[in-house]
């Protein structure tokens, strides 16, 4: 059975995005933040995103190692997040391109049935999709990237819960600009 990660960078008051789907806020990252998420890219076997995240990044990484003024890291990312194959999940969105293939039906079933398969962890983004794979006790890890800003209000990363749910912390690491990365695997 496969891992199912769900991580995104967020703001101290708990927001992956604040009014109007602002992510200003966020970057740009240091160089060693940036470096953990080309490492997690790198290691993923599947990308899972829902619609709103599917839009943001693939507006951008498909060409970002094309870019006159990409950094190194840049485009080896832009290379990572091409390679690494996703699924996207929307019903108003007709087609997806690239190393990606859409499902338009039951998300959470879909993601059960991916799960229950062989390979590489699963990272899963997009606070619906993810807030779906939670509701149904699918998700087995959580990274939260904590950014020292507040923003009061937007895209909660955590949506509402039927119940508790216990977490067990796993790493916890600081990066420059105050940002605190921490991993929590879900108590079973």
């Amino acid at each position: 059975m496969r891992k199912l990660i769900y991580g995104m960078n967020l703001t101290l008051d708990g927001y992956i995005s604040a009014a109007g789907d602002d992510i200003g806020w966020s970057g740009p990252p240091s160089d060693e933040l940036f470096q953990w998420w080309l490492d997690h890219e790198r290691a993923s076997g599947l990308s899972l995103y829902g619609r709103k995240l599917w839009e943001t990044m693939s507006s951008y990484w498909p060409t970002a190692d094309q870019r006159p003024e990409a950094t190194e890291a840049e485009i080896e990312f832009a290379r990572a997040w091409r390679d690494t194959p996703r699924v996207v999940f929307s019903s108003t969105i007709g087609e997806v391109g690239g190393n990606a293939r859409l499902v338009t039906g039951d998300a959470v079933a879909e993601i059960a049935r991916l799960k229950a398969g062989d390979g590489g962890f699963m990272s899963i983004g997009g606070a619906t999709l993810a807030g779906a794979a939670l509701r149904a006790g699918l998700i087995d890890e959580y990274v939260i990237a904590a950014h020292p800003v507040l923003v009061g209000g937007g895209t909660p990363f955590f949506t509402a819960l039927d119940g508790w749910i216990g977490l067990d912390l796993v790493e916890t690491r600081t990066f420059p600009g105050g940002v605190v990365l921490s991993r929590y695997e879900t108590r079973r």
